[in-house]
C-alpha cells in the first residue's frame, strides 16, 4: 500500500485472490474454500441459520454476503502486506500469540472477526508508520 494513500481508502485493498466479480459481488464459496470452513462454521461465524447458507448471488442472504465480503477484504488486506498468496494463507492458519494463541482463521470461525480486523488494520498502520520513520531516518542520514 502506498504511504500517501488516505486511511479511508486503505480498507479497500486490491483483490489479490479474485474474490469479487465485475459487479463487486463476492464469490463466497471461494472465500469459504480458502478458509477451509464447513457450512456449520460459516453459520456460527455469521449468525445465519445453517439452512440459509447459500452462495448463489440471488439466494445468498444479505447478512451472509456482508460477512463474506468482510472476510474477503481482510484476506486481501493481509495479502497486500505480504504480496504473496501462500504467505497470507499461512498467516491466517497459524496460531498467533498476539491474538491469544488463536489463528486468524479460528477468530473468524468463532465470531471474533471485528477484533481480528482491528488487529489487522492496527498492524498495517504501525507497519506503515515504521516504514515512514525508516525512510525519514535514511533521508536525514543522507543529508548529513
Amino acid at each position: 500500500m502506498a504511504l500517501s494513500q488516505p486511511s479511508l481508502f486503505r480498507t479497500s485493498p486490491q483483490d489479490y485472490f479474485h474474490f469479487f466479480d465485475e459487479s463487486a459481488f463476492v464469490d463466497g464459496e471461494k472465500v469459504v474454500k480458502l478458509l477451509k470452513y464447513k457450512k456449520e462454521d460459516v453459520s456460527v461465524a455469521t449468525n445465519v441459520p445453517l439452512s440459509s447458507i447459500r452462495y448463489d448471488e440471488k439466494k445468498m442472504p444479505a447478512e451472509l454476503r456482508d460477512r463474506l465480503t468482510q472476510w474477503a477484504t481482510a484476506l486481501n488486506l493481509v495479502a497486500g502486506f505480504f504480496h504473496d498468496e501462500k504467505k497470507t494463507i499461512i498467516w491466517f492458519f497459524m496460531p498467533n500469540p498476539l491474538l491469544g494463541g488463536m489463528s486468524p482463521r479460528d477468530m473468524i470461525r468463532v465470531g471474533r472477526f471485528k477484533k481480528l480486523l482491528n488487529f489487522i488494520q492496527t498492524a498495517l498502520d504501525e507497519n506503515q508508520r515504521d516504514n515512514l520513520d525508516e525512510k525519514t531516518s535514511r533521508q536525514k542520514t543522507k543529508i548529513k
